[in-house]
C-alpha cells in the first residue's frame, strides 16, 4: 500500500512539474541580480518601459539601494505597461514592479495566464496572488501591479540597517545575553 502511495505521489508530482514551468526571474530581458548599468541598458533597448534616461534614477535613503522608475504612460511605452519601479541593493537588482494600465488588461486575464503557466498561487487573498520558490517571489497584486522579487538579497534587506545600536539597545542586549 505503502509503495503505491508513493508512486502516485511521484507520479503526480512529475505530471505537476511538467506541467508548469520554473517561475520567471524578471520581465522580457530585465532580470533580477542584473546590475544598475546592464538594467540602464536593457531599458534603452526596450521601449515598452518608456525610459528616458538617468532623469529616471534616483538614490534611496540608504547608500546601498538605488531606483529606476519609468513611465510608460506618456505615449513612449507600452499600451499594458504603466509605470514600473526597478529596485537594486548593493548594485543588484532585487525587486522588479510593474503597474499594468487597466484599461487595456484586467487582473483575471493576468490571473489566469500565471496559473496555467507557473500552476497554484502558494496565497490567495483579497488583495491578490502569489506564486513562490527558493529563489524568486512573484505576486499579482489589486488592482493591477505585478511583482517579481529575489528572496536571497530581500532577505538581506530586511536585515540590513545602516542606523547603530544606541546604548540603551546594548546594555539592554548584553542583559538580556546574561539570562
Amino acid at each position: 500500500m505503502k509503495r503505491k502511495f508513493l508512486f502516485t505521489f511521484s507520479f503526480l508530482f512529475l505530471i505537476f512539474s511538467l506541467c508548469s514551468e520554473d517561475l520567471p526571474n524578471g520581465y522580457k530581458n530585465i532580470k533580477l541580480g542584473m546590475s544598475l548599468q546592464e538594467t540602464k541598458d536593457e531599458l534603452v533597448k526596450n521601449s515598452e518601459f518608456g525610459y528616458r534616461g538617468e532623469r529616471d534614477v534616483s538614490l534611496l535613503p540608504s547608500a546601498n539601494k538605488e531606483l529606476i522608475e519609468t513611465d510608460s504612460s506618456t505615449g513612449l511605452g507600452s499600451n499594458f505597461l504603466e509605470r514600473c519601479w526597478f529596485q537594486f541593493f548593493d548594485d543588484e537588482l532585487y525587486i522588479i514592479t510593474i503597474n499594468m494600465n487597466k484599461e487595456r488588461i484586467d487582473y483575471y486575464s493576468i490571473f489566469t495566464t500565471l496559473c496555467n503557466k507557473y500552476g497554484e498561487p502558494v496565497k490567495i487573498s483579497p488583495q491578490g496572488a502569489t506564486w513562490k520558490n527558493d529563489k524568486i517571489t512573484m505576486s499579482l497584486e489589486k488592482p493591477l501591479t505585478l511583482k517579481y522579487i529575489d528572496n536571497s538579497i530581500y532577505d538581506k534587506t530586511q536585515n540590513y540597517s545602516n542606523v547603530e545600536l544606541s546604548a540603551t539597545e546594548i546594555t539592554q542586549q548584553m542583559f538580556l545575553d546574561e539570562l
